[in-house]
């Protein structure tokens, strides 16, 4: 059984649901990623999402871009990403952590030699933003043989025919954008949300989790009380920035973020749900 599967089935007995914070890995610092990972799993973080730095990261806000920008220029690469978890599994062994990002990075290392890199170094799932699941088989060949998870989108604008095909080709979760848009931006319909999700349900038996427009413990409750997971993403990168901003040292930022994040699993684990 995966690690994703996994935490998934014990957050459902524990009638939890997933917390997952989105960080770029290099952001703010190369030597801040690992100790910022481990911060996140203290205060309540269930499941990794560490964005692989790009250098055309189309699918995002203004605020994850600039995070993007400072990871490259901090010399973050794929192979510096998958180190990064390589360190952090000699001390955690149990949390799930995710990839995600674009499809050139692992496109140039290559399919077959990225998915027995990441899963060496303990990656449990890969999250490519721009490979559409009519062109995906080449990589799911591949992470299937090594056991890891290939996670795909859903959007408000999803037909219910391409609902059904991302369904039959993806693994671990499926994670429902809900926002129209890039990351962070809009405000949520927790309605809406709920129709949506009922709908996606008639296609997959896979855990949902919601991303995009989760900013603080309220709007995180709000989604918790109908999905199986909530992603925190352009919140948490910047709270980080800001204290970047702020000339902090690496573990006041650590500290700010896990702060940030303790309140928003409060703020899920008082939902009722």
């Amino acid at each position: 059984m995966s690690r994703i599967k996994g935490r998934f089935e014990q957050l459902a007995q524990q009638e939890r649901k997933a917390l997952i914070p989105y960080v770029v890995a290099g952001d703010p610092g190369m030597n801040v990623t690992v100790p910022l990972m481990h911060a996140l799993v203290e205060a309540g973080a269930d499941i990794l999402e560490l964005g692989v730095p790009f250098s055309d990261p189309m699918s995002e806000g203004p605020t994850i871009q600039l995070a993007h920008e400072r990871a490259l220029a901090n010399g973050a690469r794929l192979r510096d990403v998958l180190e990064m978890v390589r360190t952090f599994r000699q001390q955690d062994a149990a949390t799930p952590v995710l990839l995600m990002g674009y499809a050139n990075p692992v496109a140039r290392m290559g399919y077959a030699a990225f998915a027995d890199t990441a899963v060496a170094a303990g990656v449990d799932a890969l999250l490519t933003v721009d490979i559409p699941p009519e062109e995906v088989e080449q990589v799911n060949s591949e992470l299937r043989r090594v056991g890891m998870d290939n996670i795909f989108l859903i959007a408000p604008t999803t037909p219910d025919a391409r609902m059904d095909l991302i369904a039959s080709q993806a693994s671990g979760f499926i994670y429902y954008v809900a926002l129209k848009g890039v990351t962070g931006a809009g405000n949520l319909d927790t309605a809406e949300v709920a129709s949506q999700l009922s709908q996606i349900r008639r296609h997959t038996q896979l855990p949902l989790a919601v991303g995009f427009g989760i900013k603080d413990a309220a709007s995180a409750s709000a989604i918790a009380s109908v999905a199986d997971g909530v992603v925190v993403g352009s919140a948490l990168v910047q709270c980080l920035a800001d204290g970047l901003a702020a000339e902090e040292a690496p573990e006041a930022l650590i500290g700010r973020a896990g702060s940030l994040l303790a309140e928003i699993r409060r703020g899920m684990d008082h939902t009722g749900s």
